[in-house]
């Protein structure tokens, strides 16, 4: 199997570099800059997991060495009709594409730009960022790419199953699910409820459970979550509840979403994507969600100050 990764950051870097490690044939589709860093240097990864220094290969036009298999995207929603632009010159009429962004929204602009028939379902749970130097760090030892066809029970395509095998040999966990846009939609209640309460109120989980009312709207920002994917079908089943809340009420917990350190940083974040969607979402089932807003007018009010400076400057 031919894999060409999108991107070699927190999420591609990692994952790509794990599946080049256990033999798979691995490209890197990256700007300009960063294949000249990865060509010098090689791609570093720092992890819990094993530390890693790889030669890999890189590409800057997506139709240099094709026809590939499968495709795997782990850009930033906010970059993604730059990356499908991109990306396009290397799909062929049998690439499989594998997107691992957060939320449901970015589906449709790739069924559209795609097909949907080319479009399947990802999941990618990992806590990573990029160095300075350009290295990926993986904070921690939790670290799985979880993919699918969209269609529930639909048997896998010959090139998600080699994607399956590849992922059995990388060292991570995952693998094709029988009901990956379920998946999904419950990493989707997770992430909303942490990154609206983490990114608002600039804290981990640990400091939010000890304030007064910590607790309670934490467990009011996951049902407003629930609500929402009970509207659209797609409720998290008891087990998948029971570990949210785990994940967002136990104490003790430096838990954060990306979204905090993106917004401590001066970053772009996925705000629209991760938070607004949601409330779109939950606004057209007649659903109230109190908690998502407000952290959600912090997060536009943020992006409105950053156009606001880069403009002054």
């Amino acid at each position: 199997m031919k894999l060409l990764v999108l991107g070699a950051g927190a999420v591609g870097g990692y994952f790509g570099g794990r599946l080049q490690q256990a033999g798979a044939d691995v490209t890197f589709l990256v700007r300009p800059a960063r294949a000249e860093l990865l060509r010098k240097t090689g791609l570093k990864i720092a992890s819990p997991k094993g530390d890693a220094s790889l030669q890999v290969k890189v590409v800057t036009d997506a139709a240099q060495g094709g026809p590939y298999d499968l495709a795997m995207l782990s850009c930033k929603a906010y970059d993604l009709d730059s990356a499908i632009e991109t990306l396009a010159p290397g799909i062929g009429p049998d690439t499989a594409i594998v997107p691992l962004l957060n939320g449901m929204k970015h589906l449709d602009v790739l069924d559209a730009r795609f097909g949907v028939e080319r479009v399947l379902g990802g999941v990618a749970r990992i806590s990573s960022t990029l160095a300075p130097d350009g290295s990926v760090v993986h904070m921690m030892p939790m670290a799985a790419v979880l993919t699918g066809e969209r269609e529930k029970g639909k048997a896998a395509r010959p090139a998600l199953q080699d994607f399956a095998a590849a992922i059995g040999k990388s060292g991570f966990d995952g693998g094709v699910q029988s009901d990956i846009v379920q998946d999904m939609w419950d990493k989707w209640v997770m992430l909303c409820a942490l990154a609206a309460l983490t990114g608002s109120l600039r804290a981990a989980v640990c400091d939010i459970l000890e304030a007064d009312e910590g607790p309670d709207l934490t467990l009011e920002a996951i049902e407003e979550c629930r609500k929402v994917a009970r509207a659209a079908g797609r409720e998290p089943g008891g087990g998948a509840m029971d570990n949210i809340r785990v994940y967002l009420t136990t104490r003790g917990s430096k838990f954060a979403a990306s979204m905090l350190r993106d917004l401590e940083s001066g970053a772009r974040i996925e705000a629209e994507h991760v938070i607004g969607d949601m409330i779109a979402r939950a606004r057209a089932a007649g659903i109230a969600t109190p908690v998502l807003r407000q952290a959600y007018v912090h997060m536009r009010a943020y992006e409105q100050r950053q156009k606001r400076e880069a403009t002054a400057t």
